[in-house]
This record gives structure tokens, sequence and C-alpha cells, in this order.
């Protein structure tokens, strides 16, 4: 039965791409059709059988309409054919850095029957496929594979280069080598139905003409470009859309030939691997939004992003108690083992992590440089509340807001947690504070970003179920949602009406949408080979998340304060959860119930709550602390 679905997917698929290659065809032969009347016309007149004024006539225009057609026809093959298709931005590796990767997958393909794939590259997301790189426009032609097609021998048809296996990276360091072998086992039968010429150069001409279609519709070309390239892009889209179905269902033969293929490997395995698949999605989305995050906002990297995951879905698993073997699954040999130098791979995914998903230059410098996990709570956690507490407290100085207070000293100048409690616990109906907060903000002598750190972008991660302290290091609005987010933020029809807290949000969000438009561009000129197929200027391809809004915005900038108290004032120190991000640590316990503490702070007015929690932690709010 295996081998009768396997035979109709593929199948199908060779009568769709025939299909596709019909459509080619018919274009071609429209282009050819004016060429070929005026061709008739001409000859009939040299032979004397078409003679006349209305035959001279109809020679002339059908001899020009086939050159203007002909020519029209040359200019868009012609963009086609230069146009390079979208490659996935990847890590390529090479065979001599992981020879047993190549020898599992080469097995793999002889298991099916199946052509090898070409190389092997892996992705930062969790996520395989195959990726056909053969066009003329991305690398000169492949050698020809002399395997015959269909055990035709002698034929003209050669087969085309089998397309490069794409695996994602958290894969390779979670999963254990059986398991990534039939995780894989699928996608390596793809193969097969690529190898055939007809589903190959079907696809060759969809992605050409897709490719061509981003080509006409690129901004910033001049008049004498876009009105040619306007009806390029008008017939390549009449064209893709005669296609669209055909295209849709040869893939889905493709996918339904090299599932069924699958079948017959590691079957019971591959029902427990994908359990992995889910489990390290998961762990992977949670270690970018909280964890990673954070770090790229200030300028730095985590150059193990993968070995990281581990750890994360390890600490996952013993909370959820996901299952009762999950000790004897971790001695087995994990996949990363079959790659020679790990920890030099895990840092370039992890570098190109950080571009796809914050937009990151594509090389280290002084404001963008790794940070191995041990130096993460000091060189993230820390500084990134610090950078929030000086800019919440040059916020206040710009709304002339006195930094002494009742319970601070008279001669005390310098930043204190009471100076925000006093503020924010003021009733909520008195005069808003003098200064408008689109006000720009008076230089101080506290550098809020120093060592060139760039303003935070993008949203941060929801508040866990525990109530994480570390919200003030997790987040920070995004370049260009600033005035959006306090639009969100003022919009909510929950929001209390707290009107020192409003003032204040806004007032933050300005700040650091100011600060964003004035950061230097992250863009580098340095590319790889694969990132030379793709937009340096459209970066963050995938950015994780929304901006915040204004009301978590101060929450986490009050937050930010309240731990730079505690790490100066009561002995705290910063800390890192490998699933909930940056944490506080009060005598080496992580402070979970501080959140909700604050936001009664923020959104009530009511600092109760909060200054019961400071004197239970031994956290003198009255003491000033050290910002950046």
């Amino acid at each position: 039965m295996t081998g009768i679905g396997v035979e109709a997917g593929a199948q199908a698929a060779r009568s769709r791409a025939l299909a596709v290659l019909r459509i080619r065809s018919r274009a071609l032969a429209v282009a050819l059709l004016p060429a070929a009347v005026a061709v008739v016309l001409l000859a009939g007149g040299s032979t004397g059988h078409l003679v006349g004024r209305g035959w001279d006539a109809a020679r002339v225009t059908m001899t020009v309409l086939a050159v203007l057609v002909l020519l029209a026809a040359c200019v868009v093959a012609l963009v086609v054919a230069r146009a390079r298709p979208a490659v996935s931005p990847t890590v390529q590796i090479a065979e001599e850095t992981a020879p047993d990767l190549y020898r599992m997958v080469r097995d793999l393909a002889d298991r099916l029957d199946v052509p090898a794939p070409s190389a092997i590259a892996l992705t930062p997301d969790c996520d395989s496929w195959l990726e056909d790189r053969t066009h003329p426009a991305h690398s000169p032609p492949a050698p020809e594979n002399r395997d015959e097609i269909a055990g035709v021998r002698g034929s003209h048809r050669r087969t085309p280069a089998a397309p490069v296996l794409v695996i994602g990276s958290p894969f390779l360091w979670w999963m254990r080598v059986g398991e990534l072998r039939a995780v894989l086992a699928p996608v390596v039968a793809g193969t097969g139905p690529s190898a055939h010429p007809d589903i190959a150069a079907a696809r060759r001409f969809v992605r050409g003409l897709d490719a061509a279609v981003a080509v006409s519709s690129a901004p910033g070309r001049g008049l004498l470009f876009r009105v040619p390239l306007a009806g390029v892009g008008w017939v390549v889209r009449l064209l893709l859309r005669s296609c669209r179905v055909h295209a849709a269902e040869m893939e889905r033969g493709v996918a339904a030939a090299a599932a069924e293929r699958a079948q017959a490997v590691d079957y019971g395995l591959r029902i427990v691997a994908q359990e992995q698949v889910g489990l390290a999605y998961a762990g992977w989305d949670r270690l970018l939004t909280r964890v990673a995050l954070p770090a790229w906002r200030m300028g730095r990297w985590p150059s193990r992003l993968d070995a990281g995951v581990v750890a994360a879905l390890t600490e996952l698993s013993r909370r959820d108690r996901l299952a009762e073997g999950f000790a004897s699954r971790l001695g087995e040999r994990p996949a990363c083992d079959l790659l020679e130098e790990p920890g030099a791979v895990d840092e370039a995914t992890s570098l190109l992590a950080a571009r796809l998903f914050h937009g990151g230059p594509a090389e280290t410098g002084p404001d963008w440089a790794p940070v191995d996990w041990q130096e993460y709570p000091e060189e993230v956690v820390d500084r990134k509340w610090r950078i929030d507490a000086a800019r919440l407290h040059r916020v206040l100085d710009a709304q002339g807001v006195s930094r002494s207070s009742e319970t601070t000293a008279p001669d005390t100048d310098g930043p204190t947690l009471s100076r925000v409690l006093d503020h924010l616990s003021a009733p909520q109906h008195t005069e808003p504070a003098p200064s408008a907060p689109d006000e720009p903000a008076p230089t101080t002598d506290e550098p809020a970003a120093a060592d060139g750190e760039t303003a935070p972008q993008g949203p941060p991660a929801p508040d866990d179920e525990s109530g994480t302290s570390a919200t003030g290091a997790t987040g920070a609005t995004g370049g260009t949602g600033g005035n959006n987010s306090k639009a969100e933020g003022e919009a909510e029809a929950d929001e209390p009406d707290n009107e020192r807290s409003a003032a204040l949000a806004a007032a933050l969000t300005t700040e650091l949408a100011r600060e964003e438009a004035s950061a230097p561009p992250t863009r580098s000129a340095g590319q790889g080979p694969d990132t030379a197929y793709w937009d340096d200027g459209a970066l963050p391809l995938f950015p994780l998340q929304p901006p915040r809004t204004a009301r978590e915005l101060l929450t986490d900038h009050v937050t930010a304060m309240v731990c730079c108290a505690a790490m100066d004032t009561a002995g705290a120190t910063p800390g890192l959860d490998w699933l909930d991000g940056p944490s506080l640590l009060i005598n080496g316990e992580r402070a979970a119930d501080l959140t909700p503490r604050v936001l009664s702070l923020v959104e009530d007015g009511d600092p109760a709550p909060l200054r019961a929690w400071l004197l239970k932690s031994g956290i003198r709010p009255e003491k000033p602390v050290r910002l950046v």
C-alpha cells in the first residue's frame, strides 16, 4: 500500500508540473504568434501570392508588432531569468565540519531510496525543509548527476542538483540522534519527487516569476525603469495567477509522496519525536522572548542560544514533570554530537537569530557584542534595570518632581525609590504635572544609555504565571511604536484613572521614542554567502512581538527601580530564569511576588502592598541607588 501511495502522489505532482509547463509554453506561443504571422505575410509577398496595398500594410503592421512583442518577451524573460528568488537566511554546514551528520542524512536517503540532499544548512527556527538553490542567479550550475531518470538509460534529461536540507538548530541540540533521524525522514524523502525534471523545471519557473514580481515592485527606481517594469510585473502576475492552483497541487502531491515514502522509516520513533518538536518550539519561543530579547535590545546577543534552549526545556520538564523517563532520554546521544564544533555552530546560528528576530548587525562590534550565559545576569539584567531606572528619574526631573520627600533626608539629592513611591501614590485628582509629556527632557549628568547602547526595541514578554519581578528587564517599546503604545495605553477602557501614572507613562513613552530616533542605525555591510540574497534594510524579518502599552512600560520601569534598590540596599542579586528571563534573587531565592504589588501602585496609586513587601525584604526605599 505504501508503494501505491507514493506512486499516486508522485503521479499527481508530475501531472500538475506538466500543467505549469504548458502555461509556460502557451505564454511562449503567444509571444511568437505575431512573428509567425509576419513571417507568413513576408513569405507570401516574396512569392507573389499576397500582393496589394492591403497586404503591404498588413505586412508592415505585423512586422512592427512582432518586433515589439518579441522585444517585450525578451525583457520579461530576462527579468525572470536574472531575478534572484528568495533564499532563506541560514548557516551553511560544510561536510568537513559535520561528517557524522552528512553520513546520517545519506544513510537515511539510501533507506528511503531517494537522492541525498546536496548540502545541509541550519536555521534558527523550529522547522526543517528542502530548499532549491540551483537558480542561475544564485550560483553556477551544479555538476550533472549521472543517475538516469525513471530507469531510462541514455536519456538526455539528467537529474537536477538535489536541494539543500535546512534543519532547525534547536532540533540538533534538544533531540537525540534517533529522534532527529525520524523527524528528518519525511523531509529527506522529498528529494525523490524533486529530482524529476518536470517538477524541477516547474518549480524554477514559478520561483522565477515570484522573484520577478519582487523586482518589478521594488521601490526607489527612476521613471525610465518603472514604466517597463510595471509592464513586466503585469505579465508575470498574470502568469502566476494562471499557475497558482497547479503549483499548489503539485506541492501537495510532492508532500504526500514524501510522507508515504517515510512511513517505513522509524514510524514508532517519529511519533515520539513529533512530541519533542512541539516541546522544542515552546521552549525556543520562550527563550527568545523572555531571555534573548532583553539582551538584543541592549546591544548584546547571547552566543549560545541552542545550548540555552536545552537548559530551558530541561527546566520546563522538571517543573511540569512531562515524562517519567525524561532523565533516561537525556542520557542518550544528543544530535549536536554529530557536529565537529557545536560551539562555533551555535554561535553562528545565535547571531543569525539576533539578525532575523531583532535586526542587529551581521558582525560583532563595540555596540553589538556576544554575551555568555554566565555573564548574562551582570552584563544584561543588572545593566538593563539601571538604564530603565535612570530613564525613569530623568523623566521625573523633566516633570519637575522633587528629588527629596518626607521619608528622605532634606539634603538627599540622589535617585531614590521613595521619590517614585511618593509621586505615584499622591492623590489621583490633583493638578497634572507642570510639564507636558512632549517637552524635551533636559540634559542631566546621568547617562541613560551609556557605552553606546541603543534604546530598546520591541515589546516585552507577557507576565508569566508566577508574577516574576523580571519585567523591568524584559521590555521596551518598538522603534516606531512609541506613540502607538501611548494611544493603546490611553485607549484601554479598563485602565484606572490615575492621572500621575498616565502622565508619567506617556512621558516615558515619548522619551524612549526620542532615544530610539537618535540611535545610530544597526545595519552592517558584512554579509555571508547566504545573507547576500536577502534585503538588509528589511530587518528584522520576523519581529517577535508588538509594542507594549504605556502602562506596561511604566510598570517595567518602576519594577527596575525596585530591583535596583533591592540590589543596593538589601544585597539582592540579578538572576536568570531559563523560562521567565531576568529575575531578582533575594537571599538566593527568586522574588516571584513583586509584580502584583507594583501594579497596585501604578494602576491604583496604592503603595501599601509594595511598601509592606519592601519592609519584609529589608529594602530601604529612602537610600540613593546607583544608576548607569
